[in-house]
C-alpha cells in the first residue's frame, strides 16, 4: 500500500512503469521510455552475471547485485579499468590517445587523482556553498518568472553549467558553448545532441578522440588557451590548481590535462543536471513527498541520497577481467568486460529493504550511485550533493507544487540515464 499520508515519508512503488522485462541491454533505443528495471529485476533474480553479446564488441558480463558490483568496484587487482569504462573496445592507440584518470588502475589512477582532486574534497566544496545558494536562487528565480516553462533548460541544465563556469574562472557565456559540447560527448549515441551518433554513423574517423567525439576538438582548443591564459595569469580557480605542481614538483601533462579537461566539461554538468531532473520528475509523479519534504526539512541530507540512489544517472561502467576468478557462480575468463550495473545495484532487494520504496528518510543508504567509496569514487561526488541539496532547497522555498505540462523525453542511451527535457507548470 502506497504511503500517502501526509506524515509518511515513502511512497511504494514510486515508478509507474519498470520497462519490459526482457529488454536488450545493448540497445540504447530500449532506455528512451524508460530504465528498463523490470529486465534488471528479472536478472538479480535469475541470473546475476550474465553474458551478452555484442553486435560490434566482443560481449560482456551482466553484473546487477550490489554485493557483486561492490566487489568488481574495490577488487583493482581483478578487475581492471585500463581497458576502458565504458562497453566500447578500444584498440590500444585509442586507449592511450583518450586515457583519463578514469581508464587507470592505482598506483597511475592515485598519483593522477590526487593532482586533480584538490578542488573538489569536502572542506573545499563547503566553501562554494554560498556561490552555488546566490546561484541556485538566480536561477531558480529567473525561471519561476514564467509559470511554464522546460525545467531542464532553465534550472537543471543552468545551475551546474554556471557552477562549472565559477570553478573553471570562466564567463557564463563560455559556459554554454561548453555544456552543448559536453552534451555532444556523454549524449554521443543521441542525434539531438551530435550530428556524429555512435552506432548511427560511421565515427572512425573519431576513433581516438574522448567518446568518438569531433567535439573534442573544440573542447580541446579551449583547454589549450585556457592553460595558457592561467599559466601566464594564476588565478583562485579550478584551472590554476590543476597546472601547479605538486609537492613533489610533478605537474599535470597537456595531454592528460587536456582530457580531464574534457570529461570535467561533460561530466561535471550532465550527471548533476540529470540528478535533479530526475529527482524533481518522481516528486511530480508523486505529490505527497514534495509536501512531507517541504514540512520537514531535516529530511534534507537523506532525501537528497534517496534522489542520487534512485535516479543513478552513470548506469553501469566497465571493468575488465586480468586474471581467471569466478564472480556470481559464474566462470570469468581473463580479457573479459565485466560491467557493473550501478542503477541495479541501486535497487537491489538484498540491499536497500523495499527497493522500489522512495522513502525521503531512508537511512542506511549506502548506495552505488558515485561508486561507494572504492578507488574510483566519483571526483565530483560532494559537489553533486552539494548543488542537489542547495537547489531543492530553493525550489521547496518557493514553490507549493509542480505539475507536467507535456511529455518529458529521454537521452538514448544505455549509459547515461539522463532526462533531456521536463515541462512544468508551476503553481
Amino acid at each position: 500500500m502506497a504511503g500517502s499520508v501526509a506524515g509518511d515519508t515513502w511512497v511504494e512503488p514510486y515508478l509507474q512503469d519498470l520497462g519490459d522485462a526482457h529488454a536488450d541491454l545493448n540497445d540504447h533505443d530500449a532506455f528512451t521510455t524508460v530504465v528498463p528495471h523490470a529486465t534488471l529485476a528479472r536478472l538479480r533474480r535469475d541470473e546475476p552475471v550474465s553474458w551478452w553479446d555484442e553486435p560490434d564488441g566482443t560481449g560482456f558480463w551482466a553484473v546487477t547485485r550490489y554485493a557483486d558490483c561492490l566487489r568488481v568496484s574495490h577488487d583493482v587487482a581483478v578487475f581492471s579499468s585500463a581497458r576502458g569504462i565504458r562497453l566500447e573496445d578500444m584498440a590500444d592507440d585509442e586507449l592511450e590517445a583518450r586515457r583519463t584518470l578514469m581508464e587507470l588502475d592505482p598506483p597511475d589512477h592515485t598519483r593522477l587523482r590526487r593532482l586533480v582532486s584538490r578542488g573538489f574534497t569536502r572542506r573545499s566544496v563547503e566553501g562554494y556553498e554560498a556561490s552555488i545558494r546566490q546561484l541556485a536562487v538566480e536561477v531558480v528565480e529567473s525561471a519561476l518568472a514564467d509559470d511554464t516553462f522546460d525545467f531542464v533548460a532553465a534550472v537543471a541544465k543552468e545551475l551546474p553549467m554556471r557552477m562549472l563556469g565559477r570553478l573553471l574562472g570562466i564567463p557564463d557565456t563560455d559556459g554554454h558553448r561548453l555544456v552543448e559540447l559536453g552534451d555532444a560527448l556523454l549524449g554521443n549515441t543521441d542525434p539531438e545532441f551530435t550530428d556524429t551518433p555512435v552506432g548511427l554513423t560511421d565515427t572512425d574517423a573519431f576513433r581516438l578522440l574522448p567518446f568518438r567525439s569531433p567535439a573534442s576538438l573544440e573542447l580541446f582548443a579551449y583547454a589549450e588557451r585556457l592553460a595558457a591564459e592561467r599559466r601566464a595569469h594564476p588565478g583562485p580557480d579550478l584551472v590554476t590548481q590543476l597546472l601547479a605542481p605538486t609537492t613533489d614538483g610533478e605537474p599535470i601533462t597537456s595531454h592528460d590535462f587536456n582530457n580531464f579537461f574534457t570529461l570535467l566539461v561533460a561530466a561535471g554538468n550532465d550527471t548533476t543536471r540529470y540528478s535533479i531532473a530526475a529527482g524533481l520528475l518522481t516528486l511530480i509523479t508523486n505529490p505527497a513527498l514534495w509536501k512531507r519534504w517541504q514540512a520537514d526539512r531535516s529530511l534534507t541530507g537523506p532525501a537528497v541520497e534517496e534522489l542520487l540512489r534512485t535516479s543513478a544517472v552513470t548506469m553501469h561502467f566497465r571493468r575488465t577481467a586480468i586474471v581467471d576468478t569466478e564472480l556470481g557462480g559464474r566462470r570469468i575468463k581473463a580479457g573479459d568486460k565485466v560491467v557493473m550495473w550501478l542503477n541495479s545495484a541501486n535497487h537491489d532487494e538484498a540491499a536497500f529493504p523495499h527497493p522500489f520504496r522512495f522513502d525521503l528518510a531512508r537511512e542506511p543508504n549506502d548506495h552505488m550511485t558515485f561508486g561507494r567509496n572504492g578507488p574510483h569514487l566519483c571526483l565530483g561526488a560532494w559537489l553533486a550533493r552539494m548543488e542537489l541539496r542547495v537547489v531543492f532547497e530553493t525550489l521547496l522555498d518557493r514553490v507549493d507544487h509542480f505539475e507536467l505540462a507535456g511529455p518529458t523525453s529521454r537521452l538514448r542511451s544505455n549509459f547515461i540515464s539522463g532526462v533531456k527535457s521536463l515541462p512544468v507548470h508551476v503553481h
